[in-house]
């Protein structure tokens, strides 16, 4: 069984170039993930296709719609598996949407996410989304970080990255995922290196690999990697 991302977005070409290179574009050809990018003026119900406007009280720039964002819901996932519909615990689907005051997205947070059948991702833009979107229709809100940017675009593609990698099938090999940096909380992952084993950018400089690494001895390579990875 695959997984599937719902993405809904006013810019929906955004994501046609990421989503088409690389181990994203393997994921979803072998089947192992879904990604479905869905424009929101697709679910507006006036003939300019309207998505924002004014905030009440007053206020600089444009806020996203409630109608149209609850329209796409709706659509997608039912009326009835929305959060303020939901009788019972919904376990198989999460509505997430993009907002400064979100929580902050870690990697714990990705692993928990990799274990749902369908994660829904709303992009917010301009000034921001009618707050009842985030009370009503949404299981949780989240941040990239303590910065602003121009819409929840990027952060939704950092999401179906970070946790399509985790689902069986998408990397190479699985034991990437095992030790890597934030696989166990607090932790980072050890330096790499490869070929050559001096690089001289000047003369009279020598940029080399660790002699450990160089030396065959898997136990006290393991040791160097364990010191290195606390430090």
């Amino acid at each position: 069984m695959n997984m599937r991302f719902d993405i809904i977005t006013i810019f929906p070409e955004i994501f046609e170039s990421y989503f088409s290179e690389s181990i994203m574009a393997r994921a979803q050809k072998q089947g192992a993930v879904e990604i479905v990018v869905h424009n929101l003026r697709d679910f507006t119900e006036d003939k300019h296709l309207t998505v924002d406007d004014t905030p009440y009280g007053g206020g600089a720039g444009m806020v996203l719609k409630l109608e149209p964002i609850y329209n796409a819901l709706v659509s997608l996932v039912g009326r009835n598996n929305l959060p303020c519909f939901c009788k019972n615990k919904r376990s198989k689907t999460k509505i997430i949407l993009f907002s400064a005051k979100g929580k902050t997205y870690v990697q714990a947070m990705a692993q928990d996410y990799s274990k749902f059948d369908r994660v829904v991702l709303i992009c917010g833009r301009y000034e921001g989304v009618d707050e009842r979107v985030a009370k009503y229709l949404v299981d949780e809100e989240i941040s990239i970080g303590d910065y602003v940017m121009t819409g929840g675009e990027v952060p939704a593609m950092v999401v179906v990255d970070s946790v399509a990698r985790l689902l069986p099938g998408v990397l190479g090999n699985k034991e990437s995922i095992v030790e890597e940096s934030f696989s166990i909380e607090g932790y980072l992952e050890y330096p790499h290196f490869t070929k050559p084993e001096v690089f001289s950018p000047k003369r009279g400089t020598k940029w080399e690999v660790p002699e450990i690494l160089l030396s065959g001895h898997h136990e006290k390579i393991k040791d160097w990697r364990d010191t290195e990875s606390k430090k």
